[in-house]
């Protein structure tokens, strides 16, 4: 009994510190990934590399240009005070040829990008540029041509060397206090069938695209507050928790149920260990779940559909695999083969969902290299262990059956030989008598 408690606490202990490692090492990423995504109130005080640039039109000079944050984008424009007359030349480079879109945009109602009055343009197949206003009234708009809220007097775009320049002219919108401040959006996104406007990717830098903006002084800012800023802190949380959880600690708690258990030595330290890993993932997974209620609350119009169903078909799953505990018949009891069949078939469907979401999670997330390349590494580090341990079982496993077969020749080897001297002695005895 002191061998079996002995090891049981040792398992624990190594259980428990794996799982401290891999939280750290997780949580990491959510802190890496929020630090890169806080906004600054703070106005840039290097010199803008706009301020270089030389448009091709000679004729084309602009008082303001700034050097937006996101999306290789930049901000050219002229303002007159007395006629809220504003011009701007918003360049987007890095733009591939008849694929991409770009657009900017002003909201004058809110931070967000319901309500924002779009300049987009693009290049169509046949080569010719398009240049246009739309107002954004859905997620899931496809920018529609329209007009736009305010007055808009020009508007046109060129395209070269990889770079699209919306030109434009445009009555700033009247304000209660004749606010020369601006929230302004600016977005890139795939075109569909050659001249459509797609959805444009929810996460990275497209979520980080918005600010405010002063025509007459210059000034630009992030906002600290508002946007998609604390829908985005959230999702780094939920990826971290399902990663943990469903993604790791899941997988390793099988393995341990697997292999431990031919381990003669172990107990039933597997058996608690295994627990021990599945509940732990269970617990922490509930709160990955539970985040990405609360995401697809915050996320009016953007739904990940294959994400979102694989999460609650694995999410039922398990559920139902932690009250089936309960039912579980004794060894020796009829019904525990079927039982069993069952317990490990959902148990390895789960699994296999948990790793494919995760990797679906982490395309959404969209984060540093990296941190795909780690979890990589986890799961494939996972998969090596557990086809060693495999390995080893079926040696140990077979060298015991061969060892029975062998005692067990060995016995009937003494019983045969037992009853030859019978045999010899019930034969010997009438003629002793003689």
């Amino acid at each position: 009994m002191t061998t079996s408690s002995s090891s049981t606490s040792s398992s624990f202990s190594i259980s428990s510190s794996l799982f401290l490692v891999l939280l750290l090492l997780l949580t990491s990423f959510s802190s890496s990934s929020s630090s890169s995504i806080s906004p600054s109130s703070v106005v840039d005080q290097q010199p803008a590399a706009c301020t270089k640039y030389s448009f091709a039109d000679s004729k084309r000079s602009f008082t303001y240009c700034n050097d937006l944050s996101t999306l290789n984008s930049f901000l050219h424009w002229n303002y007159n005070p007395s006629t809220r007359m504003v011009d701007i030349a918003y360049r987007h480079t890095g733009v591939i040829p008849t694929s991409t879109w770009v657009a900017w945009a002003i909201n004058p109602s809110s931070t967000g990008m319901l309500g924002s009055q779009a300049f987009v343009a693009f290049q169509g197949l046949n080569g010719t540029i398009r240049a246009y206003t739309a107002p954004v009234t859905s997620y899931r708009t496809n920018l529609e041509e329209a007009p736009l809220s305010f007055p808009v007097y020009d508007i046109a775009a060129t395209f070269a060397n990889n770079e699209v320049i919306i030109f434009s002219t445009f009555e700033l919108p009247q304000t209660n206090n004749n606010s020369t401040t601006v929230n302004q959006l600016w977005q890139d996104g795939p075109l569909t069938n050659g001249d459509t406007p797609g959805m444009h990717h929810t996460s990275g830098p497209n979520v980080r695209s918005f600010g405010t903006l002063d025509f007459l002084s210059g000034h630009v800012s992030k906002p600290t507050k508002g946007g998609d800023i604390p829908r985005h802190k959230l999702k780094n949380v939920h990826g971290v928790l399902n990663a943990v959880s469903w993604g790791t600690l899941m997988p390793l708690g099988a393995i341990i149920a697997r292999y431990l258990k031919t381990v003669q030595s172990t107990g039933p330290a597997w058996f608690y260990l295994h627990i021990f890993c599945q509940t732990t993932a269970y617990a922490v997974g509930v709160g990955g779940w539970a985040t990405g209620l609360v995401l697809g609350k915050k996320s009016s119009g953007i739904q990940y559909d294959a994400h979102r169903n694989i999460g609650m078909v694995l999410f039922a799953l398990a559920t139902l695999q932690v009250f089936a505990l309960r039912l579980r018949p004794k060894p020796d009891h009829k019904y525990r083969f079927y039982w069993n069949i069952y317990h490990h078939a959902t148990g390895y469907t789960v699994i296999i969902l948990s790793i494919i979401n995760v990797f679906k999670g982490i395309e959404i997330l969209d984060p540093e290299k990296k941190w795909k390349n780690i979890y990589i590494g986890v799961i494939v580090s996972l998969g090596v262990i557990a086809l060693v341990l495999e390995a080893l079982s079926w040696y140990v496993v077979l060298k015991r059956k061969r060892n029975n077969n062998n005692e067990k020749t060995e016995q009937a080897g003494v019983v045969i030989v037992q009853n030859h001297q019978l045999e010899d002695d019930h034969q010997s005895g009438p003629e002793s008598m003689v």
